[in-house]
């Protein structure tokens, strides 16, 4: 469902990155030095994350005279390249912007400091416990998350006045009920716009999925738990949206997937409703130009339990073999509780978690950011999923080739689910 960053190649952790004799909870009672100390500060994203970063990095050095950071930037996709062989070297930096996806694969290698043992540099107590346990692997508080998104439909409202369609009332309606307002709205365009712009790439559109039916992607145990039938019906549906005319044909629909933000169907207008993370719709509405408004997901009145959730948007890391734990620390807790970095970051890495620092930054949102953050509030949701078990970062690689062969009519869907839970089964004993 999730549709950006458009995670083109997700690459497993490699096992090189395995560390003997590391535990990850180094550092014990770590002390700040007098004495020049440099970090490296690694982080993803956009050009304007880049530059934003790089001003905070700026205004922790004038607090800081004797720290130095070097920013290290990268795109989604060399992101993990370089972090998984700079580890597997110990060379990996000091501060690493981590994802839910390969939080467990890190830790469990030993490549992350557990960090209550620089607590007294990095102050967590203005998370809500719930959200600051998404960083707990085993017991151990291995990363903090920075920012919470969560799964909205984002409607192009404009569209709909056009072609005379009123907006969905998202308390009650069903995933039917988006498929038939979809497949009207494809009809009534004469084929100009679809109504849907579809799925199925991505891991937060599965969990939902399996959530509202009452089930889930991982157990307790760090096993797949999903039912076949549950992601056969999920392909199902999605297949039914093309086939009946709500969505664009699979070609399509696989192109916008693998592609920026600024080519997808909500982007260039071409589709009225789609998928996507509440923090994106200032982006989403800088590239249409269009009155994007955000719904809560179909189904959620009538599922076997609630499927939204808030999600950390990433986490801040530090590197097990830092040489200067407790300098990186205080960069983490500048991150995560300065009213001066939140000033300049706002929600470019999603809904700041720090209550204080959230009502800080608010009078000076925009519009849609503004949006962003009254859905996240009004949002019914359940407790957060597990975190991706050691072993699964690659599950979106694997769900995107299944939902394309499935797509294509070249696999049939309870096929395709017995062998997509299969092969996501092998990847996570091999690490065991």
């Amino acid at each position: 469902m999730r549709q950006v960053p458009r995670r083109t190649v997700l690459l497993a952790v490699p096992a090189m990155l395995t560390m003997s004799a590391c535990s990850g909870s180094g550092g014990g009672d770590a002390e700040l030095s007098n004495e020049p100390v440099t970090l490296r500060f690694t982080w993803w994203g956009s050009d304007e994350r880049h530059r934003r970063t790089q001003e905070v990095i700026d205004l922790f050095q004038a607090k800081h005279k004797n720290i130095t950071v070097t920013g290290e930037y990268k795109d989604w996709n060399g992101y993990w390249d370089s972090l998984a062989t700079t580890a597997a070297a110990q060379e990996a930096p000091d501060i690493i912007q981590m994802d839910e996806l390969y939080l467990a694969s890190y830790a469990e290698r030993g490549a992350l400091l557990d960090l209550d043992t620089v607590k007294q540099h990095l102050d967590t107590s203005k998370i809500a416990k719930d959200v600051l346990a998404t960083g707990v692997v085993d017991g151990k508080q291995y990363a903090v998350p920075n920012g919470l998104a969560a799964y909205s439909i984002v409607v192009n409202a404009d569209l709909l006045a056009r072609y005379g369609v009123e907006l969905p009332d998202d308390k009650t309606w069903t995933w039917d009920d988006l498929k038939e307002i979809g497949a009207r709205i494809s009809t009534v365009s004469g084929g100009e716009v679809t109504g849907v712009q579809s799925w199925g790439f991505d891991m937060g559109g599965l969990n939902i999925w399996a959530r509202q039916s009452g089930g889930r992607l991982f157990g307790d145990d760090g096993k797949v738990a999903l039912e076949p039938d549950v992601l056969a019906d999920y392909w199902q549906y999605l297949i039914d949206l093309a086939q009946e005319g709500a969505a664009p044909p699979p070609a399509v629909t696989v192109e916008r997937a693998t592609g920026s933000l600024d080519q997808s169907g909500t982007a260039t207008n071409r589709s009225v409703f789609a998928t996507w993370w509440n923090t994106q719709l200032t982006s989403l509405t800088a590239a249409s130009g269009a009155d994007l408004r955000l719904l809560a997901l179909p189904g959620e009145s009538t599922a076997k339990s609630r499927g939204a959730f808030h999600k950390p948007s990433q986490y801040w890391s530090i590197f097990s073999r830092s040489e200067h734990p407790a300098e990186a620390a205080l960069l983490v807790d500048f991150l995560a509780n300065s009213r001066e970095a939140a000033g300049v970051m706002l929600t470019d890495r999603g809904v700041p978690v720090n209550a204080d620092i959230r009502a800080a930054i608010e009078p000076k949102l925009d519009a849609t950011d503004q949006a962003a953050l009254a859905y996240l509030d009004e949002l019914e949701v359940s407790p957060p999923p597990r975190v991706t078990p050691n072993g699964a970062s690659n599950i979106e690689k694997i769900l995107q080739r299944h939902t394309e062969q499935v797509l294509f009519g070249q696999v049939a869907p309870e096929q395709a689910a017995s062998a997509f839970i299969a092969e996501l089964q092998a990847e996570i004993d091999a690490t065991a």
